[in-house]
């Protein structure tokens, strides 16, 4: 007779929580986003999108420790929605002619890079992704602050003279971060694949 689930698991498996209604939110502004910089240029509405989605992003993650509704769909969608943010942004900006070509070749090869090791944390058990590290989300912090300033940057008035250099401090010190939480989840991966060549393999973590 199989055992029943415990009400963490429940809780690991539920759908309608407002974490996850918080994460779609963000994911549906991304294309709403994208029109409004690439279309009619809409720059002021674009940054209040921006930073509702950074509000949103710290809100999810705190809701759900708070109300006890982590789920392993909040898991996905989190860092799914702050990836597509950043690179919807990076592309959208680019080709605006606001950053430079070369940063979003930068970042772009780091999520590249960390996508080769999705077949062997597959292999092992792990999903497509390992446990996201304080790294990890401190840089994906910074950049997501950086790209409103940034925005506001292309004016010629004061602010976006002020917002330049702020916003691009941002930008350096999580492009920083971001590629040293991808050697450190590079380094974690290889201690996987040594523990599984010699049978010594953790179980995946569940939470």
């Amino acid at each position: 007779m199989s055992e029943l689930p415990s009400p963490r698991e429940i809780a690991q498996d539920r759908l309608l929580t407002i974490p996850n209604a918080l994460s779609t939110l963000r994911l549906a502004g991304v294309p709403v986003f994208l029109y409004l910089v690439l279309g009619p240029e809409a720059d002021g509405w674009a940054l209040i999108i921006l930073m509702v989605s950074g509000v949103t992003d710290y809100l999810d993650g705190k809701l759900a420790r708070l109300l006890n509704q982590t789920s392993k769909l909040g898991t996905l969608l989190d860092p799914l929605a702050d990836r597509l943010y950043i690179a919807s942004t990076l592309i959208a900006m680019t080709i605006r002619g606001i950053v430079p070509l070369w940063l979003l070749i930068v970042l772009v090869a780091r999520d590249v890079a960390l996508l080769a090791t999705v077949p062997g944390l597959r292999r092992m058990g792990f999903g497509s992704a390992l446990p996201v590290h304080f790294l990890g989300k401190a840089a994906t912090f910074n950049l997501l602050y950086a790209f409103p300033l940034l925005l506001l940057s292309t004016g010629d008035n004061w602010l976006a003279t002020a917002s330049r250099p702020v916003g691009w401090a941002f930008v350096i010190w999580g492009t920083v971060l971001y590629w040293w939480a991808a050697v450190l989840y590079g380094v974690q991966y290889r201690q996987l694949t040594r523990a599984e060549r010699e049978g010594r393999l953790p179980a995946p973590l569940t939470s």
